[in-house]
């Protein structure tokens, strides 16, 4: 019997083993929502600034910027739906594009 009993618990500390090391992979993480923001210069077309950020620092940059207020959500659905969002100040000369 106690043949038995060993080769049981053989075989239930050899399942475990395999159930333990063969669990799944973490998926990846995908990174979403950042966008690519350009300010520039609207008399000469000079590109100052190209960067990658959140859609939420792009919403802040466009406000400053040209003095809009969008909201985040908004912004985001325009770059989703047709791939951008521009605004202009004309007193400074400055805008602002959002591409996605």
């Amino acid at each position: 019997m106690s043949v038995m009993k060993a080769t049981g618990a053989a075989l239930f500390a050899l399942i475990l083993s395999i159930g333990v090391t063969t669990a799944p992979p973490a998926e990846a993480q995908v990174q979403t929502g950042l966008v690519n923001v350009a300010i520039g210069d609207i008399t000469t077309g000079d590109i100052l600034s190209n960067n990658t950020v959140a859609v939420g620092v792009a919403a802040n940059i466009a406000a400053n910027v040209c003095g809009v207020t969008a909201q985040v959500g908004v912004i985001a659905q325009q770059v989703a739906q047709t791939g951008g969002f521009r605004c202009e100040n004309t007193t400074t000369s400055r805008f602002v594009q959002i591409t996605g």
